[in-house]
């Protein structure tokens, strides 16, 4: 801490705070119980993640990643090609490792939140019920059998980190499960289907398109609520409301 000069504020809401403190990352969390996954998720993953220097309840402090993030949803990704398939080639590697303790979202939950979210979203008139229904369709094809692997569960491309066309890192692990493999490319690519092909250059054999198209509107649906609610804005361009449409 001796030298830092100012604190930056990554993201901030209700539920968790991200600060920067110069070279280290503190994340303060309402349930310790997702930071304490978080930890034990970054040491079972086979791929590179950040360092963590310590962890009491509630609080986890991580070395800052080298490079920087793939991009950010709403603006053209700055990283190459050959970065994005080296983020598909890492996310193999973490599908075909052994699988974690905790167990994936229930698809019955799933559907239900689904539902509520999309009759919410047509009650109070922030998005007209024919996207709404269009979606909702194509949402059904994510909602299928499939043999579970161990996912990161928010794998935003602000999570993963570059430098070059190399990976460095991916953050945030603490929605890490068992679930499906086409969650977590969808989420990686969300709003930047021009990399999609990248992606699955990278990653290799396996890849459904048409359940990860069906991912990019289930998230869209079900997450509009709570982004609303934390302050964010899903109908920036490029975000979950410009991906809702262009379905």
């Amino acid at each position: 801490m001796v030298g830092v000069q100012e604190i930056e504020i990554v993201v901030a809401h209700q539920e968790r705070t991200t600060l920067r403190v110069g070279d280290m990352f503190l994340k303060v969390d309402s349930d310790p119980g997702r930071l304490d996954v978080e930890v034990e998720a970054m040491a079972r993953a086979p791929i590179p993640t950040a360092e963590v220097l310590w962890h009491k309840p509630a609080v986890l402090a991580l070395a800052a990643l080298p490079g920087t993030a793939l991009g950010t949803l709403g603006a053209p990704s700055p990283a190459s090609p050959a970065a994005w398939a080296a983020a598909g080639a890492a996310v193999r590697r973490l599908h075909e490792a052994p699988l974690p303790p905790w167990p994936g979202k229930d698809q019955d939950e799933i559907v239900a939140r689904l539902d509520q979210e999309c009759a919410w979203l047509v009650a109070n008139d922030v998005l007209p019920a024919d996207l709404v229904t269009r979606n909702r369709q194509i949402a059904e094809a994510a909602l299928r059998p499939f043999t579970p692997v161990f996912i990161h569960g928010d794998l935003q491309l602000t999570h993963v980190f570059v430098d070059g066309d190399e990976l460095t890192g991916v953050l945030d692990w603490s929605e890490a499960s068992q679930g499906d493999a086409m969650f977590d490319l969808a989420i990686l690519t969300l709003g930047h289907e021009e990399h999609l092909a990248d992606v699955v250059a990278g990653y290799g054999t396996g890849v459904d398109v048409d359940v990860i198209r069906a991912w990019w509107s289930l998230r869209s649906l079900s997450a509009a609520r709570w982004l609303i609610e934390h302050g964010f804005d899903p109908d920036s361009p490029g975000c979950e409301f410009e991906v809702l449409r262009s379905q």
